[in-house]
C-alpha cells in the first residue's frame, strides 16, 4: 500500500507541475512565482485511482411448509407474505444487492399446494421476497425437482414477470449458458448456484439445464468464465449435513476448492442450522469470505436452532488504480434472526432474549473475531 500512495503521488506530480527549489529554501520570499501552478485535473485523476464499492447481503432457506402458506392465507385463494418480513424489510432493503436462497419451488397454486417432502409454495412469496429489497434468488436444492417440470417452469416464468434474478435452475440449455450478473455502483457481481442433489429424484434425462448439481470441475469452469464477465463471483452450495451447526469435513474440501478456483464469496445452505463464518486465504494469497450455512430465514421449522437465521452483509470494494482491478471484500456484519409462533422473522436483538443473542453471536464469530453485530 505505501508503495501504491508513493507511486499515485510521483504520478500526480506531472499534473501538478513544478516550483522553484529556491520557494522551498525560502517560503517566506515574497516574489516567488506561482504562474506555473497547475492543479489536478479530476478527471485524469479519476481515470487513473477511483474506488467503488457495494454492500451485499445474503439470508439462509425461505423453506415454505403449509403451516407457513396457511399463515400468509388471505382469502379468494390468494397469499400474502409481506406482514411475515415487515421486521426485517428495512434490513434487507438497505444494502445494494440482496440474495436469499429460495429453497421451494414458487410452482403457484394451480398445480396444487404442497409441503415436506415434496414442496410447491404459491407466487406471492415471489412478491413478498422481492417487495422485501431482495433482488436474486437461488434455486437449486435438493427440493428443486419436487414438482418436477411444471413447478421449475411456472416458478421462472414468475421470476421473470416481477423481474426477479434466479440462478441455479433454468428453463433451457440457453437459458443456463447466460451468467446471472448484478451491477450496482459500477460494480458487478456474477450469482452462481449448485446442489449436491435432489433427494434421489433422478434429472430427466437430457434436461441438465433444470438444476445445476455440485460438480467441482464444472464449478471451476463456471468461475473462471464469470471472472472474465464480473468483477466478483458469488457462489452459493446447498451441502452439508442437516441440522449439525459445524460444517463437516466434506463442506470445508469443497469450499477450498471453489475458493481456489476464484470465488470471493461462499454462501452455504441446507444444513437448516446456522453455521460460522470463515476467511479462507486461496492458493493464490487472496481471500474468499465463506458462509458455510445461514440456517433457516423463514420455515415452518420449530426448535433446536432450526428457526434461527440472520442477515449476512458484506462490503465488495473494487479499486483501479492505472488500469489495474482489485476487488476486496471486506466489512462481515450479521444480524441474527428468528421466526415467532405466527411466522413473523424478527432480530434477535430485539426480541429482549439476551442470552440467545450473545449465544448465537459467539457461535457465528468463533473463526471471524471482528464480525460485527448490529441492527442500529
Amino acid at each position: 500500500m505505501i508503495l501504491l500512495i508513493g507511486g499515485i503521488l510521483l504520478l500526480s506530480s506531472g499534473f501538478i507541475g513544478t516550483e522553484s527549489k529556491s520557494a522551498h529554501d525560502n517560503p517566506l520570499k515574497a516574489d516567488v512565482d506561482y504562474t506555473n501552478h497547475r492543479t489536478i485535473d479530476p478527471v485524469r485523476l479519476h481515470s487513473f485511482f477511483s474506488v467503488s464499492s457495494v454492500t451485499l447481503a445474503a439470508v439462509g432457506d425461505i423453506l415454505i411448509h403449509d403451516t407457513v402458506y396457511q399463515r400468509a392465507a388471505s382469502g379468494n385463494g390468494t397469499y400474502d407474505f409481506n406482514p411475515l418480513f415487515k421486521q426485517v424489510k428495512p434490513y434487507l432493503d438497505q444494502a445494494d444487492i440482496t440474495i436469499a436462497n429460495q429453497e421451494t419451488m414458487i410452482g403457484g397454486t394451480a398445480i396444487g399446494l404442497s409441503s415436506y417432502p415434496s414442496f410447491n409454495s404459491p407466487f406471492e412469496i415471489g412478491d413478498a421476497l422481492k417487495n422485501a429489497g431482495v433482488d436474486v434468488v437461488s434455486i437449486a436444492n435438493n427440493h428443486t425437482l419436487d414438482r418436477g417440470e411444471k413447478a421449475i417452469f411456472n416458478a421462472i416464468t414468475y421470476w421473470e414477470k416481477i423481474g426477479m434474478v434466479y440462478t441455479g435452475s433454468y428453463k433451457s440449455k440457453e437459458d443456463q449458458a447466460v451468467t446471472r450478473i448484478v451491477e450496482k455502483n459500477n460494480i458487478s457481481l456474477a450469482f452462481l448456484s449448485y446442489t449436491y442433489g435432489t433427494n434421489g429424484i433422478p434429472v430427466p434425462a437430457g434436461k441438465p439445464y433444470l438444476v445445476n448439481l455440485i460438480n467441482p470441475e464444472r464449478i471451476k469452469r463456471d468461475i473462471k468464465d464469470a471472472e472474465k464477465k464480473a468483477d466478483a463471483v458469488v457462489v452459493s452450495l446447498h451441502f452439508g449435513n442437516e441440522y449439525q451447526r459445524l460444517p463437516s469435513a466434506e463442506q470445508k474440501q469443497l469450499v477450498k476448492e471453489v475458493a481456489d478456483a476464484g470465488a470471493d464469496v461462499i454462501l452455504g445452505h441446507h444444513p437448516h442450522v446456522l453455521q460460522p463464518f470463515e476467511w479462507l486465504e486461496r492458493s493464490n494469497g487472496e481471500r474468499t469470505f465463506v458462509a458455510y450455512s445461514l440456517g433457516n430465514f423463514l420455515s415452518g421449522q420449530h426448535a433446536d436452532y432450526k428457526d434461527i437465521g440472520g442477515i449476512l452483509q458484506l462490503h465488495v470494494e473494487k479499486s483501479s488504480v492505472g488500469g489495474e482491478k482489485v476487488v476486496t471484500v471486506k466489512n462481515p456484519s450479521f444480524i441474527s434472526t428468528y421466526v415467532d409462533q405466527n411466522f413473523v422473522v424478527h432480530p434477535i436483538e430485539s426480541s429482549g432474549n439476551t442470552g440467545l443473542y450473545k449465544e448465537i453471536n459467539a457461535h457465528m464469530n468463533q473463526w471471524i473475531p471482528e464480525l460485527t453485530f448490529n441492527t442500529k
